[in-house]
């Protein structure tokens, strides 16, 4: 995969962010327009954290047009936008690593798109090295917020050479 300018937005390069719904979905749509593929983001977080949320602005900022659906019974949607194909993956459904070629895994991950994917520890080490990760987390006494962690541990040194 090639290097490319950095995606996660400067406040958040190592850190967190407490955002509103309408904050989570400008700053997935930033990170959209800033997204160049080929590019894995790994959506993390309990259910009803605002992964498909994030996802669907994510897909925006990067150009794709009409409806955005949630893959949760499809596991998986391809979109086209300018740039390249996006592919929106829910491995919720899956019961590990070993379904995964099941659904073209190799050739998604592998390829040249841009690669949003919702519950990726499901994956377990089918998951790219070289992946973005984002988790989001409720945060206690703030229902209206979701805690946003992006970069970090698995992107660290591909993200720190941009900074």
């Amino acid at each position: 995969m090639e290097e490319h300018a950095p995606i996660v937005p400067p406040l958040a390069a190592r850190g967190e962010l407490a955002l509103t719904e309408e904050e989570l979905i400008s700053w997935g749509e930033r990170l959209g327009r800033a997204a160049k593929a080929p590019l894995v983001i790994a959506l993390s977080g309990e259910l009803g954290a605002g992964k498909t949320t994030l996802a669907r602005a994510i897909c925006r900022g990067y150009g794709v047009d009409g409806e955005i659906t949630s893959p949760t019974f499809g596991v998986g949607y391809r979109y086209v936008a300018p740039g390249s194909p996006v592919f929106h993956l829910d491995l919720y459904r899956l019961r590990g690593p070993d379904e995964l070629t099941n659904i073209g895994w190799d050739d998604i991950v592998g390829g040249e798109g841009l690669v949003l994917i919702e519950w990726p520890e499901r994956a377990g080490a089918g998951l790219p090295l070289n992946h973005v990760p984002i988790a989001l987390q409720h945060l206690p006494g703030k229902p209206d917020r979701r805690l946003l962690y992006a970069g970090g541990h698995v992107g660290e040194s591909r993200l720190g050479e941009h900074s």
